[in-house]
């Protein structure tokens, strides 16, 4: 059972749309702001990113923060000011701690072809800390189907770490009709970053909807007939 169920649709998010970025902000970003939607237990940001052939963000700053990106389509170039830098695709799980105080970029370097994001922020359980980056691709766990820790606080296999004891970003490339359990927390965020699928409760979910669980049990997602790219944060 569940305790309350909210289902957000694609259409009700925030939108930023420049010549180089269209972006969708499931919560309060920059100058979009409502205090009823400042995130979902500690999941702040979640935002469902566009950025056109050869530009991208330039470099920017960010403080106490643990920040995850996720690669949909295409490929994201980091760099940043404590000299990492790498190309993030598809299955590369990417994080960076800000802690004390980081300057980053992150541009699209193919001259061609878009790119497609989601870049997601929670607060850390301990502020203060050193700048820090992650990546690690999780491509083979992802095909074996069901839902696989991407990011976590509480040490899974198979995960980039991050600095919050309270918090797991799991990730599944679901097949048609594939069904799996929604994991159980105070709360959960269950977003459809591509395809379709339905939610015990919340009925029929596509690209783009969100659900926001509270106090969840025992709840199972099913993908639709077109499969689905599911990123589910669990959170306190």
């Amino acid at each position: 059972m569940y305790d309350t169920i909210d289902v957000r649709r694609a259409d009700e998010r925030f939108t930023t749309k420049i010549d180089w970025l269209d972006s969708k902000h499931s919560f309060s970003f920059g100058p979009h702001f409502d205090p009823e939607n400042t995130g979902h237990g500690l999941l702040i940001v979640n935002n469902d990113d566009v950025v056109r052939a050869g530009t991208g963000f330039g470099t920017h700053p960010h403080r106490d923060m643990e920040i995850v990106t996720w690669v949909l389509s295409g490929e994201l170039e980091h760099r940043d000011s404590e000299g990492n830098h790498g190309v993030i695709y598809p299955g590369l799980a990417q994080r960076m701690s800000a802690g004390t105080g980081i300057f980053h970029s992150e541009r699209n370097p193919s001259s061609t072809t878009d790119v497609h994001f989601m870049q997601m922020w929670v607060h850390p359980d301990t502020t203060g800390i050193d700048p820090g980056y992650e990546q690690l691709d999780i491509g083979a766990e992802l095909r074996a189907g069901g839902l696989v820790p991407i990011a976590s606080g509480k040490g899974h296999d198979a995960a980039i770490s991050i600095h919050q004891r309270d918090a797991v970003l799991w990730g599944g490339r679901l097949t048609a009709g594939e069904t799996v359990d929604v994991p159980d927390d105070r709360h959960t965020h269950v977003f459809i970053a591509r395809g379709s699928g339905s939610i015990d409760g919340g009925g029929p979910l596509s690209t783009g909807d969100a659900v926001r669980l509270t106090d969840t049990n025992g709840l199972s997602f099913t993908a639709g007939d077109d499969g689905a790219e599911v990123l589910v944060w669990a959170t306190a």
